[in-house]
């Protein structure tokens, strides 16, 4: 199999919504092991992004450790003495994901030609996502840009760490990094440890997954067990920051209200939300739409942990959505993917872990935090700032629109009411600055005196 097909293989699985649980849980598996080129076009390939030999960059560089679809990782030791993983991309490889990626564009079009229903899952803006994603993986330095980003955000949290980046050995096809001496997280390599070392590490695993995506908006999307490596400590280190998610901050609160709707049983409240957001056309029911989510949540209270199974209610959200023309945002269901994807990996290591127990800490503080004064004073400065920028701009809008009238005599009444509702939003944007100050002052003085 080519390394395009493998990488589409691992792309398309982050869109259960569109091929299915079951096809989405086997390509997630798909094995990214590829033969290693050699171990002379790896030495180009670092001579030509340096201008310098292998051996004036490196006291050692080894032969490959890890050969994968699109690049290859070796160990190599700086002169410095530091220890360093370096990953290369394959030769050739951009050209040859490229022209797959293409013809795949164009069989999407050609579904949605042919298949108008299909539109609802947006074939053609899935395909190109995945091909902007391939690309993105394609540069190096964006991988980097990534793992230093997400390093910045976790530095706050204990157990959990990405690898440092060599910045100076980094270039678009060369990506340096901190070398990592610890295991993939896979079940049965910790075997031997006790439960209660799987617990913590299970319900870290979860509780970590969850804080970067509510609170942060900024989450690993490929977090099967060879990215996570763990140290006999039960320390997790992030690595392969390929495939990220992002996710804005009402789509966060959203979301929060979605999950905490479900633990809550409260489900004419998850309802609002989708309503609240868009996400279903106002033409349908919300009374109708609760219940359909009723149907998916109340089979799994009363269970015990280890007959829940994540990724079956997916698919059972997902059959819902179509019955109710919900327009699927790409950036939640790969959010949705990987919460499945963690509850596997966490399950390997405790079968009796509860996905929605373990979650309801993390999504009751997240909506906290959301409706909180701080965010909220947070909110009103960012309006305040916005309204200032607009006020100066509105004699200029004023100004050209008379020209404009003086330019087109025939659109005058046109012009005239255009004029005077402008007038009329200037006079209730300046009361309304006054407003928003008023209120700003006092929300600080809360604050401050709280």
């Amino acid at each position: 199999m080519s390394p395009a097909y493998i990488k589409l293989g691992q792309l398309i699985a982050t869109r259960p919504d569109i091929i299915g649980i079951e096809v989405a849980r086997d390509l997630s598996r798909l094995h990214d092991k590829m033969p290693p080129f050699s171990q002379a076009e790896a030495q180009r390939e670092v001579e030509h992004a340096f201008s310098k030999s292998v051996d004036d960059i490196f006291s050692e560089f080894s032969k490959p450790v890890a050969a994968a679809s699109v690049a290859q990782v070796h160990a190599a030791t700086l002169k410095s003495g530091e220890r360093i993983a370096v990953k290369i991309l394959r030769p050739r490889i951009e050209q040859e994901v490229r022209a797959e990626f293409q013809a795949f564009c164009r069989f999407a079009r050609l579904i949605e030609r042919v298949i108008p229903s299909s539109t609802r899952l947006e074939p053609v803006k899935f395909f190109e996502t995945l091909s902007a994603t391939a690309s993105m993986e394609l540069d190096l330095r964006l991988e980097a840009a990534a793992a230093s980003a997400f390093a910045e955000q976790i530095n706050q949290y204990d157990g959990v760490s990405a690898p440092k980046i060599y910045w100076p050995l980094t270039s678009r096809r060369v990506l340096a990094m901190e070398w990592v001496t610890a295991r993939p997280l896979m079940a049965e390599q910790f075997v031997e440890r006790t439960p209660s070392f799987r617990k913590t590490l299970a319900r870290r695993l979860i509780q970590f997954f969850l804080t970067q995506a509510l609170q942060h908006g900024f989450f690993h999307a490929d977090m099967h067990p060879g990215n996570l490596l763990v140290d006999d400590m039960g320390h997790i280190t992030f690595v392969d920051f390929g495939i990220m998610g992002r996710i804005d901050e009402k789509t966060r609160i959203t979301f929060a209200e979605i999950i905490h709707g479900f633990i809550t049983r409260d489900y004419y409240r998850a309802a609002q939300a989708h309503f609240d957001a868009g996400y279903v056309p106002k033409s349908h029911s919300i009374d109708a739409f609760a219940q359909a989510l009723r149907a998916v949540g109340e089979p799994l209270f009363g269970l015990s942990a280890h007959h829940v199974d994540m990724s079956i209610v997916l698919q059972q959200l997902f059959d819902v959505t179509a019955l109710f023309d919900m327009r699927l945002r790409p950036e939640l269901v790969l959010l949705q993917r990987t919460m499945v994807v963690v509850e596997g990996v966490a399950r390997d290591l405790d079968p009796e872990i509860n996905m929605w127990e373990v979650a309801a800490p993390i999504v009751r503080n997240s909506i906290i935090e959301a409706i909180g004064p701080q965010r909220q004073a947070r909110r009103l400065q960012a309006a305040v700032a916005k309204t200032f920028d607009l006020v100066p701009r509105l004699p200029e809008v004023l100004e050209r629109l008379i020209n404009e009238q003086a330019a087109a005599p025939r659109r005058d009444d046109l012009y005239r009411r255009e004029l005077q509702q402008l007038i009329d939003a200037q006079n209730r944007t300046n009361r309304l600055v006054w407003v928003i100050i008023i209120l700003g002052v006092a929300t600080a003085a809360f604050l401050v005196l709280g």
